[in-house]
């Protein structure tokens, strides 16, 4: 069967909530749906995934506006929740997500567990997106890792992370004990890196497609992450944020507001070297949650070894 290609995490204008500059009242991004959609069928996408953060807006934007498309789109979400052992955040990828699922998770989302329950109820595909993201030892990760007993799939290639962390995960991925289904892409959240990673699977039509990945018949493609990658999509989201305020964007803001903010914008053109380090920062936690896991696990592998029978 021929193979098809799908950026499993992609994100549009429709992630409507910056982790980084709330207080500016930024977007996490400002690609359009259709913007997105172009792009990633130029790079080679056979479907084309939106997974905005807790919503499905980029998705049925493009829908409602090309409903002849629906055969190519896949209607994704990351659903934001929260470990409740350490209050550590989660993202979870859905595949196949509905208004009326999207509708149940939202009350759910303080408890991750409470909404991993929901979508296997649900019965559709979903992954645990970038594992050691959010991870900085906020509680051993031994009891992070709890996360890993209940969901089906990880994301073990992501466009921002590192390639010891996405190897890593996919090393985890292939473990006969935990058979975990695998999905991958780009985390994009400008449009340079659109179609840039990518997971590849068996399916004539979208849904079988989907159906394989969550089988474990997917195979991640594409690149990794470095420092320069996570600091180069938030100078461009600080680009067409202060495009936006200008009026080469979506009016989120009132007037006045919007003034402040562009004049808080000037004033912080000296200081523009801050998002680097915040990148280098985050590559810096990233790298030693890595050391962390692999000690772990060197110890698990280590005890089952003295259990095995001589």
């Amino acid at each position: 069967m021929t193979l098809r290609r799908a950026d499993l995490h992609v994100h549009t204008c429709h992630s409507t909530v910056s982790g980084n500059m709330r207080f500016l009242r930024s977007r996490d991004c400002y690609s359009r749906p259709a913007d997105v959609y172009r792009v990633a069928k130029a790079r080679g996408m056979d479907y084309v995934a939106f997974t905005d953060h807790d919503s499905i807006g980029g998705a049925l934007e493009l829908l409602n506006a090309r409903p002849e498309l629906a055969d190519d789109v896949i209607v994704g979400e990351e659903v934001s929740c929260t470990l409740p052992d350490g209050g550590v955040p989660v993202h979870l990828a859905v595949y196949g997500m509905t208004e009326a699922l999207h509708r149940d998770l939202r009350p759910l989302r303080a408890n991750v567990f409470d909404a991993i329950a929901r979508l296997r109820e649900a019965g559709v595909v979903f992954a645990l997106n970038h594992l050691l993201h959010f991870y900085r030892g906020q509680i051993p990760i031994d009891r992070y890792l709890a996360l890993l007993d209940r969901v089906p799939a990880l994301e073990v290639r992501n466009g921002t992370m590192a390639a010891a962390h996405n190897g890593l995960l996919e090393a985890i991925a292939r473990r006969p004990s935990d058979a975990f289904a695998a999905t991958a892409g780009s985390d994009a959240h400008t449009l340079r890196r659109v179609g840039t990673t990518w997971i590849e699977a068996p399916g004539a039509t979208r849904d079988e497609f989907l159906a394989n990945v969550g089988r474990g018949l997917g195979v991640p493609r594409g690149a990794h992450g470095t420092t320069t990658t996570i600091a180069a999509d938030a100078y461009g989201v600080i680009a067409r944020y202060v495009a936006a305020l200008a009026g080469a964007g979506p009016r989120d803001l009132a007037p006045l507001r919007r003034a402040g903010c562009l004049a808080f914008a000037a004033a912080s053109l000296p200081f523009q070297f801050v998002p680097l380090l915040m990148a280098a920062r985050s590559k810096a936690g990233e790298r030693r949650a890595i050391g962390e896991l692999r000690r772990l696990l060197a110890r698990t592998l280590a005890a089952q070894d003295e259990l095995q029978p001589v």
